[in-house]
């Protein structure tokens, strides 16, 4: 552990909503009952947990890597944004695109569900940006199987350029393959 390190909850700040732009790869999906609780919970508790984002110094905008739906109610919400005076709570961690898809994915696995298509995406960005099952399986929190399936599923034969999957000579059938087996005897 670092000593010097400082969690970003400890600097929240306070971002105009119109500074806050939705990433383009989240999976995370909430049914509308949840939606309508989501916006109950917030006006009868407020704002209770900060989103999370990427701040693009070049566009002097906020990236969401965690929180959609928080910000989707202040911009849905005219109650809420008037209350908040359009104002949304921030923490800000500094990542590159793999590891702020990494960020999103373990902020959202650990409460919610996601969309199948979604996370195939995911994992066809990360392969192709030139990320290790491996990397994706630790940084995801994903088991070899569910890899296994996203990959299959996204049909993408990039997804697999890193495997071997020829035939050791060692397990090569001993007789020529054009040759028909003989069927078993019955007595």
């Amino acid at each position: 552990m670092t000593p010097s390190y400082t969690s970003p909850v400890y600097n929240v700040r306070a971002v105009p909503i119109d500074k806050i732009r939705a990433n383009a790869y989240n999976p995370n999906i909430v049914a509308p009952p949840e939606m309508r609780l989501l916006e109950l919970s917030i006006w009868e508790d407020g704002y209770t947990s900060p989103c999370v984002c990427y701040y693009d110094r070049a566009n002097d905008t906020y990236e969401l890597v965690d929180g959609y739906h928080r910000y989707l109610v202040m911009k849905t919400s005219p109650r809420i944004y008037e209350r908040e005076r359009g104002l949304l709570p921030v923490v800000v961690i500094d990542k590159d695109l793999s590891n702020r898809m990494a960020s999103t994915i373990r902020h959202n696995r650990a409460r919610g569900t996601h969309s199948v298509e979604l996370m195939t995406n995911i994992v066809a960005e990360l392969k192709q940006a030139g990320m290790t099952d491996a990397w994706i399986m630790k940084n995801i929190g994903m088991d070899r199987d569910e890899l296994l399936r996203l990959k299959q599923l996204s049909g993408l034969a990039a997804l697999f350029a890193d495997k071997d999957f020829s035939i050791p000579e060692h397990d090569l059938p001993t007789r020529p393959v054009t040759e028909p087996a003989k069927p078993p005897r019955h007595r």
